[in-house]
């Protein structure tokens, strides 16, 4: 058996962009996506902190450094500039394996940059 676990999550950034004229996907920095295991056309989920909104998209690569974080086409309605969004990704992970599967998940800054790298979500429920 597999389960579906939490493989990557980038906690509380910001959008920088809402692109509707664009095919679809979520454009993120590469320095971010590098930081925690996110691959170029990788499923995420987003979640939307500001309007309970949750998608689905593909992530495509953003320039490295820049801190964006845009979403395109149709998501680009469910969004607006300056939303607080969490983006996960999940991996099927073989029964054997759960207790030692570890995700990892990226603080995030207002501006978009790293404040921390954890191995497991938290205890405390306020970060």
């Amino acid at each position: 058996m597999f389960r579906t676990m939490m493989n990557a999550k980038i906690h509380r950034a910001r959008v920088t962009e809402a692109n509707l004229n664009y095919v679809g996907s979520i454009t993120i920095d590469t320095e971010i996506l590098d930081a925690v295991g996110l691959a170029v056309n990788e499923k995420v989920q987003i979640v939307n902190n500001n309007n309970g909104a949750r998608f689905e998209t593909y992530i495509i690569p953003g320039e490295r450094g820049s801190g964006v974080v845009c979403l395109n086409g149709a998501a680009a309605r469910l969004v607006q500039e300056g939303d607080v969004v969490i983006i996960i990704s999940y991996a099927l992970v073989p029964e054997e394996r759960v207790p030692y599967h570890h995700p990892k998940v990226a603080i995030m800054d207002e501006n978009n940059r790293i404040v921390e790298i954890l191995k497991a979500e938290p205890e405390r429920t306020v970060l």
